[in-house]
């Protein structure tokens, strides 16, 4: 930068267009992502705000481009919290926040979310704002600061099939893109995964191991997720001539893994393989096969799902059925910048598709 510039304080447009031999206007455009610009003339316009070291005004720019190069990644929760909760005086906007963000934050799962989110935006001089949704209130508020534009679309992850947050974007005419398939019908694109297929690998696996005497954990039964995971396995167990499987349902959490495990094992002492519709119910199931003395894999086989990091957490290591959560966190979130870009164009899904990765526990 030169020396009247540094004098002069912050570079403005003006400096900027005088080191191009260019008008402001031509470097406001240029400045704001306008496209018709000579290319020779924005390649100009670029090396002198390098030299200048002038930095867009991001407010100033707001105004121009009606963005706010911000995007809401949004955690919402159940669809109904009890009416004390709503009604409490001393209960934040929220509801029971601290509970609710404690289980988020403890899923490596939303970690990966954010992971993927991050990655996707930062070279594009954006930043997501994270937020928790996971009562009325703050459904109203999430809906709010996405109308008054402080976010320029959603990103949306919802751990409870009843979650009415889809519907009430979508109904406001906001820009947002689901991780998973919507419970409801709902005109908002979104990103998953081909869940039967990957409970069908691990079926076929411990199958291939010879086991005989196989049981699951499935996931929430109000989640498509876990009813698409049980029905893969279960259906491809059929196929195999084990029309019957026993099945305790649990909620993604290793506690509820630990719990389950409990009770297969009380009803089912015999089993010999285990399928735990996520890592960290299958990290609880190996801490209670251990505790009762069964080895893993020799006594029991156990495979879960995600590929996150519960599963090389967890001793020996889980076989799991892999989900690319950060490529699909970075798929949703093109889709919602497309979105931007194309406010009438249709709604979409992009389905991944699921792998086994063998380690140790099965």
């Amino acid at each position: 930068m030169t020396d009247d510039l540094r004098s002069a304080g912050a570079p403005t447009l003006e400096d900027v267009a005088r080191a191009a031999g260019v008008s402001r206007a031509t470097v406001s455009r240029v400045v704001n992502g306008v496209r018709n610009v000579d290319p020779v003339i924005q390649e100009a316009v670029r090396r002198a705000v390098s030299v200048t070291g002038y930095t867009p005004n991001r407010a100033a720019r707001s105004l121009v481009t009606r963005r706010a190069d911000a995007i809401a990644l949004v955690v919402s929760g159940a669809g109904v919290e009890p009416k004390a909760a709503e009604e409490s005086e001393d209960t934040t906007a929220s509801g029971d926040g601290s509970s609710f963000t404690a289980q988020v934050f403890a899923d490596p799962f939303f970690g990966r979310v954010v992971t993927g989110v991050v990655n996707y935006l930062r070279p594009r001089g954006m930043h997501p704002v994270l937020m928790f949704a996971e009562s009325s209130r703050a459904r109203e508020d999430v809906v709010a600061y996405l109308r008054q534009g402080r976010a320029d679309g959603a990103l949306v992850v919802s751990t409870h099939a009843e979650d009415p947050l889809p519907a009430l974007i979508a109904e406001a005419g906001l820009a947002a893109v689901l991780f998973a398939r919507p419970a409801r019908p709902v005109p908002v694109s979104y990103v998953d995964l081909a869940h039967q297929d990957g409970a069908r690998l691990a079926a076929e696996h411990l199958l291939g191991r010879g086991c005989r005497r196989i049981a699951t954990i499935s996931g929430p039964l109000d989640v498509p997720a876990g009813q698409a995971r049980l029905t893969g396995f279960r259906d491809t167990m059929a196929r195999h001539g084990h029309p019957y499987i026993p099945i305790v349902e649990g909620q993604f959490t290793q506690e509820s893994g630990e719990e389950a495990m409990e009770r297969l094992l009380a009803e089912h002492p015999d089993l010999d393989g285990v399928f735990a519709a996520n890592d960290l119910m299958a990290l609880g199931a190996c801490h209670v096969l251990r505790e009762h003395g069964r080895s893993v894999p020799g006594d029991v086989a156990v495979v879960g799902f995600d590929d996150s990091s519960a599963a090389l957490a967890c001793r020996p290591p889980l076989t799991t059925v892999r989900q690319p959560v950060e490529g699909m966190a970075a798929e949703m979130t093109r889709l919602l910048l497309d979105r931007l870009s194309r406010p009438d164009g249709p709604v979409t899904s992009v389905i991944f598709e699921p792998e086994l990765v063998v380690r140790g526990s099965a």
